[in-house]
């Protein structure tokens, strides 16, 4: 969070909990930082609203130890967060899913993915989550095509920032704080400045040894521990 601008609310785009050990504290930071929110299919699995089959070894064991570590008060909080697409007040032209709009639990990771999104819906805008990966897709009359911030250093607290343009639709990933999967091991985030239409992608180094050493000490598997070295 000290890497972050100044920010006049903050949204949570799903799976508050699932590969961390420490659920409980990170909805208590959760819900101090905002209010908005939209469901994940790991706080749906942490929770019994969707069944393990689907889910690769690692993370259905992640889910199963989350569960037996909620508090009472946390599990319904996580049961009851709500389906997406959410709207932001007073952005009209922003909305905010897991995973698409018309599926809350489908991967977006290239644009043939979310050509059907992007021409489907009427708001111009979709913040998602669900892939770990930062960066979106756009289509306008003439092009489509996807987008990936670059960062220069691999260490230090850094944004890169993106013009929205008038007549164009995006998709837009602002990336995983605590479980990012495009190769950065920095904890990733975006803000939206709504004024000047200009999202920034941010990337901040966090001590990572201590996470780690968390989830170590949990008995969670240790590749979950050793994969957020490769944020992969």
């Amino acid at each position: 969070m000290a890497a972050a601008p100044a920010y006049d609310l903050v949204a949570n785009l799903g799976d508050v909990v699932g590969y961390g050990a420490s659920p409980n504290e990170v909805i208590d930071r959760s819900r101090e930082l905002g209010k908005i929110f939209v469901r994940g299919n790991h706080d749906k699995a942490a929770t019994g609203l969707l069944a393990l089959e689907d889910f690769n070894p690692l993370a259905a064991a992640s889910a199963v130890w989350t569960r037996e570590q909620l508090s009472a008060e946390h599990h319904q909080w996580l049961h009851d967060l709500p389906h997406g697409p959410v709207g932001l007040d007073g952005v009209p032209q922003a909305q905010l899913v897991h995973g698409s709009p018309a599926d809350e639990d489908v991967y977006v990771v290239s644009i043939g993915d979310a050509l059907v999104p992007l021409l489907a819906v009427s708001t111009p805008l979709t913040f998602f989550g669900h892939t770990h990966l930062q960066g979106g897709f756009f289509a306008n009359g003439s092009s489509a095509d996807g987008f990936r911030p670059e960062y220069r250093t691999v260490g230090q607290a850094e944004s890169v920032s993106l013009q929205l343009k008038p007549n164009t639709r995006y998709m837009i990933n602002p990336g995983s704080v605590g479980q990012p999967r495009d190769g950065d091991w920095r904890a990733a985030f975006a803000l939206f400045d709504t004024d000047a239409q200009v999202v920034h992608f941010h990337r901040a180094p966090y001590n990572l040894k201590s996470a780690q050493d968390r989830i170590l000490s949990a008995n969670l598997p240790s590749r979950l521990a050793t994969r957020l070295a490769a944020g992969r």
